[in-house]
Order: structure tokens, then sequence, then C-alpha cells
């Protein structure tokens, strides 16, 4: 059990993380040419670590990821207490937006795959009509994410093959989308690929978005709480996570004072 801990928490010191959104721009034009490769970027948060001190797959996939997202002010203050670390927040829902305006004006194609029924085809539809070019193109993809269907795979596979998207953001909620996106990287061969939760719903209106304030002092789970109390369960997972630093704090505390005696 402490192994599978540290281990999780091990990830705060590894320098895969992206200090910003213009990091993820730079890795699309850097992707542009021939040689380009499946990438896989993994917004980390709270929840997540928690998820993953459970899931040994999900654990194992995220140690595979070529980079990494501090998605959350817990994520940050776990690097500061623990490691002295300072970490930059870049969080999943601001990276769609950012990736989006930034296609808009750009020559990058964007695919979003998931989230509510219609919703991705809604935000492609919004952000095409900008524009003077089809940039963007928003599919469902997958009914049950925990039942992949061939058929779905195979038309997925038709997609990405057509549309030759740059980055794709895949919308099935952690675990399950950063699994899918290792399992079948041969679909996205040539693909930067993240996984953004509920992202759609921020950017397609179906969920509000925390005030500004809110926002600043990374208490959007507050305000998500707020308007979805059925989300509560899932916040439990946070006290979880400040067990773990507790428990990693007092045991790192401990081997500084005493070392190895």
């Amino acid at each position: 059990m402490f192994k599978e801990l540290t281990s999780v928490f091990s990830l705060l010191k590894s320098d895969k993380f992206l200090d910003s959104y213009e990091s993820v721009l730079y890795l699309i034009n850097k992707g542009r040419d021939k040689n380009r490769k499946f990438t896989h970027i993994v917004s980390i948060n709270p929840e997540i670590m928690v998820l993953s001190f459970f899931n040994k797959e999900f654990r194992g996939v995220i140690r595979k990821a070529q980079f990494l997202i501090a998605d959350g002010v817990g994520v940050v203050v776990a690097a500061k207490i623990l490691y002295n670390r300072k970490l930059v927040r870049v969080t999943g829902s601001g990276l769609i937006e950012k990736i989006l305006n930034s296609a808009k004006i750009g020559s990058f194609r964007v695919l979003l795959i998931g989230g509510r029924p219609g919703l991705a085809k809604k935000i492609s539809d919004c952000y095409n009509s900008k524009s003077k070019k089809i940039f963007c193109l928003g599919i469902e993809g997958i009914k049950d994410i925990k039942n992949v269907k061939k058929k779905e795979i195979k038309e997925i596979k038709s997609i990405v093959s057509s549309f030759k998207p740059h980055i794709v953001f895949l919308a099935f909620g952690s675990p399950n989308q950063e699994i899918f996106a290792w399992r079948y990287r041969d679909l996205f061969d040539k693909n930067i690929v993240v996984g953004v939760g509920g992202g759609f719903d921020y950017l397609g209106g179906v969920v509000p978005r925390a005030p500004k304030l809110l926002r600043k002092y990374g208490l959007e789970w507050l305000f998500r709480l707020i308007v979805q109390p059925k989300r509560v369960f899932r916040q439990a997972r946070l006290l979880v996570f400040v067990l773990f630093i507790l428990i990693l704090y007092v045991y790192y505390s401990f081997k500084k004072v005493f070392g190895n005696k």
C-alpha cells in the first residue's frame, strides 16, 4: 500500500509537467512534420491521483504519458508541501478553449470525442461558424466507454484518417478516457491526445463556469458541488487526497530527522 502511495505522489516530481497553455501549442506546431507520433498528455488533479492509487492500470497509463498538466490547485499545493516543487496550474477546460481559439486563426485541426450526446458537435459547429474554414470536428464516438464496440473504433479510425487532427480531446471521464487513449493509441498514432473529463460541459454551457474569483483560488470544485450536489460522493476523494498528503508529510519528516536509522 505504501509503495503505491509513494509511486502515485512521486509523479509530482516529474519533469513531464507542462507549465503553460503555450507549451501545448508548441507541441502542436512541433508535431506538424511527417515524423509526428502519438503524444499523450494527462491532466493531474486530486481525484485522478486518488483513482490511480486504487487502479494499477490507470497508474501505469499515467506513468507512460509523455506529458502531464497540473489541473487542480490541490496538486500544486501537494507538490509544494511534499517536494518544495512549484507547479504551474494548467486547467483542462482552459486548455480546450485556448487551443480552439488558436486553431481558429491558425492552421491546425482539433477533434472532440465524447461528452454528452450531441455536445461535441454543438461545440465544433459553434467554433466553425466563427471561422472561414472547418478546423474543428465533434463526435460522440463511443456510446458506452466501458463497452467499446468494434464498429465505433472503425468509425473513429476513419474520421481520424480523413480529418487528420493535430490534437484530440477525449471527454469520457477519468480513468476511462486515459485508459482508452492508451489502449487504442494506434488510432491516434500521429496525434496529441488529451483527456478533459467534463471540459465539454463548461465549453458547451451545460454546466456554468465558476466565478473568476473562485477560479483564481482553485475553488471550482466547491462551485460545482453547489450546482451539482450529486457530486458530493466524488468530492469525498478530496478528503482521501488530504489524508494521503498528511501520511506522506509525516513519513518524509520522520525520514528527514531520523534518516535510515
